[in-house]
This record gives structure tokens, sequence and C-alpha cells, in this order.
């Protein structure tokens, strides 16, 4: 049985780790708040833009207007984007994404390459060997759209010098504090027809026939500026969920490790008040002992 000094000493440590959680737990919450502004803050850009892009694609008589909206024949290549974070403490964050991220691409018809957004992605992804054409780390705590431009430029890249048949996007979806999703996506070509036209709940296009519109300059400059933003512009959007719901996923965890330490502090005090007291029951035993023995004499 540990002494009781060892039962102190360790009180006051689970007392500190306690106390650290808590922090940790409120600077979560703090920067869950923000993160959910800013994806909110982002939608009436996003929402515009996508509709203009559905115009500008759907307007008769012009099939093809951009690369990144062409459907490939033949699919030869995958590039999937993960998006995890650089730190850990978040419980099973990092974890569930880059399971679901191996698990939905297991049977691909096509090699599959990655493009890791995160420093946690990029080491788990590592050990198991899998193909990581580069890794983006680093990202600030609340991330501006030119932060993601880099990772656009890459994609586009990829897709447009045809290294890249299909290009997939693998995030977590913020659904409230104690639902995330892992959710993957097409991102590459930009789909704006059908089911397609609904992009991260971004706006839905509407039901008949598209109106003809005159844009000025031509619409092929157009339609040459808004696909790569918009690409840009999904990427930006699943950083701010997946940034959201790294600190939901870090809060409840932290929750959980205060109210876990909470309870340990607990017990350990009982423990600790049983064994004080059986020390203070002995030496009352020791002290009556020598007194009925000194009587005896």
């Amino acid at each position: 049985m540990p002494s009781l000094r060892e039962m102190r000493v360790r009180i006051r440590s689970v007392s500190n780790i306690a106390q650290v959680t808590r922090a940790l737990q409120a600077v979560s919450a703090s920067r869950v708040r923000r993160a959910q502004q800013a994806v909110q803050a982002t939608r009436p850009y996003a929402t515009k833009a996508w509709e203009v892009l559905q115009h500008l694609a759907l307007q008769p008589g012009r099939d093809n207007v951009h690369p990144l909206l062409t459907q490939r024949a033949s699919i030869q290549r995958i590039l999937v984007v993960l998006i995890s974070s650089d730190r850990g403490l978040a419980g099973a964050y990092n974890a569930n994404i880059v399971r679901f991220g191996l698990e939905s691409f297991r049977s691909a018809p096509a090699p599959v390459r990655y493009v890791i957004v995160g420093r946690k992605g990029r080491e788990m992804l590592s050990r198991r060997r899998v193909d990581i054409l580069a890794e983006f780390s680093g990202m600030p705590a609340e991330p501006r759209f030119a932060d993601v431009s880099a990772i656009g430029k890459l994609v586009v890249e990829e897709y447009l010098t045809n290294r890249a048949d299909q290009v997939h996007l693998v995030y977590t979806d913020f659904v409230n504090l104690l639902r995330q999703d892992p959710t993957s996506k097409l991102l590459l070509p930009l789909q704006v027809r059908g089911e397609g036209a609904r992009v991260m709940r971004f706006g839905e296009a509407a039901a008949g026939p598209q109106p003809a519109y005159l844009y000025e300059p031509g619409q092929a400059e157009l339609i040459d500026q808004i696909v790569p933003r918009f690409t840009a512009l999904q990427l930006y959007h699943a950083l701010l969920e997946s940034i959201a719901s790294e600190q939901a996923a870090r809060m409840v965890a932290m929750q959980s490790a205060t109210q876990n330490a909470s309870e340990l502090v607990g017990a350990l005090r009982l423990d600790y008040n049983k064994a004080r007291q059986q020390a203070i029951t002995s030496e009352m035993l020791d002290i009556v002992g020598g007194v009925e023995a000194l009587r005896q004499r």
C-alpha cells in the first residue's frame, strides 16, 4: 500500500491535470464558436458563386466549357485530399477521419494518392505506407482563404495535367458539439447537374429550365476565373468544418478527462482518509497498549 505522502503527491498531480484539461475545454469551446461563425460567414459568397457557376455551365449551346467541369472517360488515377489536425488531445477525431479515408478508397478502381492536411494525418498514413503526394501542416486556428490557395493550385494542376482523373475531398462535417461525421465528396470534376448541384449546403439549383444570361466579360473568361476559385472555396469550407469538428471533439474529450480526473481525485482522497484514519487508530492503540503495560508494572 502506498504511503500517505505518495498518496498526497498523486492527488496533487491528478488535480493539476484536471486544471489543464478544464482550461483546454474552455479554449476549445471558444474556438468552436468562432469556427462556426467563420463557416456561416463564408456561405453568402459561396452561394452566389455557386449560382453564377451554375448559370454559366448550364447555358444552352455550350458544352465542356471548362476542363474542371469535364468528366473523364476512364479513371486511371485518383487523388484524395484528406483533412486532419496538427494536434492531438481530440479523442478519436484523427483516427476516425484516417480510418474513413482508407476504407472509402480501399477498393478504388485506380491507384490512389493522398494530399494530407494536418500533421496527425500524415503520421498515421505514413505508418500505413500509402502514397502521399504532399502534406500541408501548420494551418492557423482561424484560417483565411489564402491559406488554402496552395492546396487548391496543387489539386487543379494535378487534374489539368492528367496526373489525376478524379479528386476527392475527405473531411469531418460539423453537425453539432456531440456529432461530427467523416465525409467524402467529389471535388473534381465539379458537378453542376442533378444531385451534384448541391455543394456542401451552399445552395441548390432551382427546378425547371435555367434562364439565359449575357455576361460581361465573356462566359469563357468568367468560367476560367470562377471554377478554380470555387474549387479552392470548397477546400476552405471543408477546412473550416474540420476545424470546428476538431475543437468540438477536443472540448468533449477534455470534458470527459476533467470528469474522470475529478472522480479519480475523489477516490484517492477517500483512500487517503481511510489510510490516515487507520494510521491514527494504530497510533492510538499503541498509546493505549503502552499505558496498559505501564500500569501492569
